[in-house]
């Protein structure tokens, strides 16, 4: 069983790496990677059967390579990731991963969800089985796609630009406290996934669909 390992956390990647060695006999890591690119070209080159891939890559999303790795490349795709929007993680299993597991499991579970996986079933909790089930019998929404794809870090600039509309890029970077550079890549990526071309398209969007606002309870 080959397995890939896609985590921008060099030392998560060596504990995985750690773990499935002592685990598991049946599982070689063959592959590592810490961002999108490198793991599609690893996962030509390798040829992993189950892809352990994070979503958020150094503030690139993995989202936007789960069909490639899942259709191109035809590997099995288990997200293992820390975030926890539930529009993020069904995006996920809708493009293709086979599963998602949070970083907080524990090794056996994160064993046998690998196993699960490889051996061609789907692994999710009931909450998200349930969440899956129930989308499809509701009509598809293009822009609740679109906004999954967003990382953490882009949601957090998105408020900041809503905050903040109208100050330079500069000033704007200072409150992120990244450079002006690492900030209009990032606006790129937002600008792209969202369908927007500037600054002020995206402050209208993100205000028409309530980008800043925390998510309603219950």
């Amino acid at each position: 069983m080959r397995i890939m390992i896609v985590d921008d956390h060099p030392t998560l990647v060596w504990g995985l790496e750690q773990l499935i060695a002592s685990q598991s006999p049946r599982m070689q890591v063959v592959a590592t990677a810490h961002s999108a690119d490198e793991a599609v070209h690893k996962a030509s080159t390798h040829r992993p059967d189950v892809v352990l891939l994070d979503l958020d890559l150094d503030g690139r999303s993995g989202l936007d390579i789960v069909p490639v790795l899942s259709n191109q490349q035809a590997c099995r795709v288990l997200v293992l990731t820390g975030e926890r929007k539930p529009e993020v993680l069904d995006q996920a299993v809708r493009l293709g991963a086979r599963g998602v597991l949070g970083k907080d499991a524990s090794a056996p579970t994160v064993i046998k969800a690998i196993e699960k996986v490889h051996d061609g079933q789907i692994w999710l909790d009931r909450a998200s089985m349930a969440r899956m089930l129930g989308a499809m019998h509701r009509p598809a929404d293009p822009e609740h796609a679109r906004q999954a794809m967003l990382t953490q870090r882009e949601r957090k600039i998105v408020e900041a630009v809503l905050s903040s509309h109208g100050a330079a890029n500069k000033a704007l970077a200072a409150r992120l406290f990244i450079s002006e550079h690492t900030l209009r890549n990032h606006l790129s990526a937002i600008y792209h996934k969202l369908g927007v071309s500037n600054r002020l398209a995206l402050y209208v969007y993100a205000r028409e669909h309530r980008l800043g606002e925390p998510a309603p309870m219950g």
